[in-house]
């Protein structure tokens, strides 16, 4: 006997058949999908809707979820916001490649639970499992195994962790979202949350441990994390997702107060505890506006973890706001340092190439790249700094330099505090991305530049591949940082590239361009 629904939802929903080739044909004339068609197609004319971003086909956008790959197909889940009904459900979308998305109807819809909130998806042999927050109710687990993943079935004696009560310390845990995995004695999840005070206040961010042999009996093992002398006061442990990569494991989260980040480090598989040895964030400034949110994560069945984030909005966007990070592999290289690189399925959708040759930069002077211009491009290319203080590469550049968007590349630029105290600190390289003249609009939001740590080496050119996406830029550095923020130029000619040495001269060793091509 199903669970009365005390939250039921109004939006359209579908049984469909087992088989794919049915699946596919329903899909075709299911009512809510061609009212997703519709919608994608109304808002396709908006000059900042990203051409190579996912972002959903209707209404506002939040967390990605549940990233997975299951039969031939990498699933995408995402908060989505239905006209109707604007509370959280599970919006999804499926890809061959992580590149080119296509939409599928509503996965997880509100029932006992008020919301459905962040979570994680465990693609087994025969199912996957979506392990998710359901408000007013608790930590929730639903299965699907149809190939498109399109029946979702909640399994019985939800809540499987119910909401708990605590003390004003938050102990003994917060049930909020969690992640799932598998070893040999059955099920793993974390509840990400916090303990000891307030989020924005003096809380710490907790994750709490459980195990499960059959996915509906859980037991609290307790706080998961060892050792963490990495975050800050005020901070939590939002969208958890646990995987090895390399020799080691990564625990990805986010803080409602400083972003998205990771902790790397030993897992000790006795004790079920985890020692993290390297912090590092993928957030470096305001979340919002305009920032790289939260998570969602997945083995890449090659040693190293794929990653996608949700980029804020930073101007009010009428039908739509929130749109997805491109996906980023992440790895170890052979000195265990962490890797963070485009996915190279991107490369499919390059087009119209251009090869700038090598010239110098002179110092002081902008050097416009006359060869390029373009709102949805890739650029790699290839500098050698010299001595100069300061580089600086400008997209979305406004004929009269009115608009630009810059990234920069500070020597000494960054001061990094040590964990033993100011007689060990040191003065270290900075990659920058400014927004701060990237639109004449009066109504985008302010905003400080994202300033991260990043270091060359004495011989070590910089090496950038930038990705310009209409209303988003994201950058990466020589494998090992990556930037990203929301732009809104205000003016047609907002097109053009520059470079400038500042300082110093140094030189473009290469630069090479393309148009990238529509994933719709």
């Amino acid at each position: 006997m199903s669970t009365p629904e005390a939250f039921p939802s109004p939006v359209p929903r579908s049984q469909f058949a087992t088989d794919l080739a049915t699946q596919q044909r329903q899909l075709a004339t299911d009512p809510l999908m061609q009212r997703l068609r519709a919608s994608r197609a109304r808002l396709a004319g908006d000059p900042y809707r990203p051409q190579y971003h996912y972002v959903n086909p209707e209404g506002t956008l939040n967390d990605p979820n549940g990233l997975c790959y299951w039969q031939g197909r990498y699933h995408l889940f995402y908060q989505a916001y239905p006209p109707e009904d604007r509370r959280q459900h599970w919006g999804h979308a499926t890809s061959p490649d992580l590149v080119h998305w296509e939409d599928l109807p509503l996965a997880l819809y509100p029932g006992i639970e008020r919301c459905c909130y962040s979570g994680s998806a465990l693609a087994e042999e025969d199912r996957v499992i979506a392990f998710y927050h359901g408000t007013r109710a608790g930590n929730m687990a639903a299965v699907a195994s149809d190939p498109l993943l399109l029946n979702w079935q909640k399994i019985p004696g939800n809540p499987v962790i119910p909401l708990q009560e605590t003390g004003d310390d938050g102990r003994p845990y917060r049930v909020f979202d969690p992640c799932i995995w598998h070893e040999d004695d059955g099920y793993y999840a974390l509840s990400g949350s916090y303990v000891d005070g307030p989020i924005f206040g003096t809380g710490r961010m907790a994750q709490h441990l459980f195990h499960s042999p059959d996915l509906r009996r859980w037991t609290y093992l307790g706080p998961f994390v060892e050792g963490d002398i990495f975050t800050g006061p005020g901070e939590d442990g939002a969208v958890p997702y646990f995987w090895p990569i390399g020799d080691q494991h990564i625990l990805l989260f986010a803080s409602h107060q400083r972003g998205s980040q990771y902790l790397l480090g030993e897992y000790d598989r006795a004790r079920h505890r985890f020692r993290p040895s390297v912090h590092g964030r993928f957030n470096f400034g305001a979340i919002d506006p305009g920032g790289v949110h939260a998570p969602t994560a997945m083995p890449d069945g090659a040693g190293g973890v794929f990653l996608i984030h949700n980029i804020n909005a930073a101007r009010p966007t009428p039908s739509w706001n929130h749109l997805m990070s491109l996906p980023r592999r992440l790895s170890l290289d052979a000195g265990g340092q962490l890797r963070i690189e485009p996915v190279a399925a991107l490369a499919t959708l390059r087009t119209d190439r251009v090869e700038v040759a090598p010239l110098s930069l002179p110092a002081n002077e902008e050097v416009v790249v006359a060869e390029l211009s373009g709102n949805c491009l890739e650029l790699d290319l290839e500098i050698d700094p010299g001595q100069a203080r300061r580089l600086e590469l400008c997209v979305l550049r406004a004929g009269d330099g009115s608009e630009y968007t810059a990234i920069q590349f500070l020597r000494q630029g960054h001061w990094s505090v040590s964990q033993v105290g100011w007689e060990e600190s040191v003065k270290q390289d900075a990659l920058v991305l400014d927004n701060g003249r990237s639109s004449l609009h009066g109504d985008v939001a302010p905003r400080p530049p994202e300033i991260a740590p990043f270091s060359l080496g004495p011989e070590e050119p910089l090496r950038l591949r930038v990705f310009v996406d209409r209303s988003v830029v994201e950058v990466f550095a020589n494998d090992r940082q990556a930037l990203a923020l929301r732009v809104y130029p205000a003016r047609p000619d907002s097109l053009g590239v520059s470079l400038r040495a500042q300082g110093h001269p140094a030189a473009l060793r290469q630069l090479r361009a393309w148009t990238l091509q529509s994933i719709w």
